[in-house]
């Protein structure tokens, strides 16, 4: 299905039925991505003792207990309830429907750019300067969402333990530029945009929120973070229409699928 958008007087054509699916499918019981080592997600059917909802142990049909934590279990989408005292929620914040973003491969490297705590050896960032690199012609009307690909790019991001790795993250300076050229949807394959190990300072999501204190900022609402995505290799860097598709759950984070759709200018 093939239609026509005007995004702030530039005319495109998206292809509806071409989509590309950017999550890491969670196999609950099996192969999947792991932050601080939380359990795995499972599944388990649900028995009463006379009930089992299991077809191949005889039971009338498959009926399933679901055990996950979105933030450590794979690709999931926040917002800014994930470090307010406020318990604000993803479901009533994400309102972007169709969201006109720039998917960017990067390579994270040593730097003298700032973080908050100091850097530690072998740190490695997303930069301020790589980003300009990648972003400084591009129409901010086609930034309201910033999709970041970070290389080397390996089937292992499905199912790391990044426990024993050390995953790049955001420098001060990278998100503070984020911020201030009005992106409001941030995706990353990282397992989150600050340093696993940050003594709880978590600078980067403040930054992106414009948060201090742990106190809810209005202006922010409708920002959102999404971590642990997967963007294969096959799919360019380039324009692109985001739509983020989460369940219907009353909670700072959910898991989410993240699909992207070529947009060419007519």
């Amino acid at each position: 299905m093939k239609a026509k958008v005007e995004i702030e007087g530039l005319k495109l054509e998206v292809d509806f039925s071409k989509g590309q699916d950017i999550s890491i499918p969670l196999i609950f019981n099996g192969s999947q991505p792991n932050t601080y080592n939380v359990n795995k997600a499972t599944s388990q059917a649900y028995t009463d003792g006379q009930f089992i909802g299991d077809t191949r142990k005889d039971g009338p049909c498959n009926f399933e207990t679901y055990s996950l934590t979105p933030h450590c279990n794979g690709t999931h989408t926040e917002c800014i309830g994930h470090i307010t005292k406020e318990r604000v929620d993803i479901l009533s914040s994400l309102k972007d429907l169709m969201i006109p973003s720039q998917l960017i491969s990067i390579t994270p490297v040593s730097s003298k750019e700032k973080y908050n705590p100091e850097l530690n050896e072998g740190d490695l960032l997303i930069t301020k300067e790589e980003l300009i690199k990648k972003l400084n012609n591009v129409p901010k009307k086609l930034l309201e969402g910033l999709i970041i690909r970070t290389l080397p790019n390996d089937e292992h991001k499905k199912s790391q333990d990044y426990m024993k790795v050390k995953p790049a993250f955001f420098s001060i300076d990278a998100m503070q530029y984020i911020k201030d050229i009005g992106v409001k949807h941030l995706l990353v394959d990282t397992p989150s945009v600050d340093r696993l190990f940050d003594d709880g300072i978590l600078s980067a999501h403040n930054i992106f929120w414009d948060t201090t204190d742990k106190e809810y900022n209005p202006i922010s609402k409708n920002k959102t973070i999404t971590e642990m995505i997967f963007v294969d290799d096959n799919i360019p860097d380039g324009n692109y229409l985001l739509t983020i598709q989460i369940p219907a759950f009353v909670s700072d984070a959910a898991p989410s699928r993240p699909i992207i759709f070529n947009i060419n200018e007519l």
